[in-house]
């Protein structure tokens, strides 16, 4: 399985660089990609919906005060 994350940057001064963003991205254990989609997560294991759930939720909390949105998809 494989969760895929997307990205969008607000141009605004309370917004974090995307360097910032993708340091703590990467502790998470994503990993940067050209394509649709600006990262992907590899799980070890077949996640169930509240595995993909709580993921979200820690992604939520990581990019908390870095004003970007983001948009994840997990098949």
């Amino acid at each position: 399985m494989k969760t895929y994350l997307l990205i969008w940057y607000n141009s605004g001064s309370e917004c974090s660089n995307p360097s910032e963003v993708n340091s703590r991205l990467m502790s998470l254990g994503f990993k940067p990609v050209q394509g649709p989609y600006d990262y992907v997560y590899e799980w070890n294991k077949n996640a169930s919906i509240e595995d993909v759930l709580r993921f979200g939720d820690k992604i939520h909390l990581s990019l908390m005060g870095t004003g970007v949105f983001f948009k994840i998809e997990t098949d």
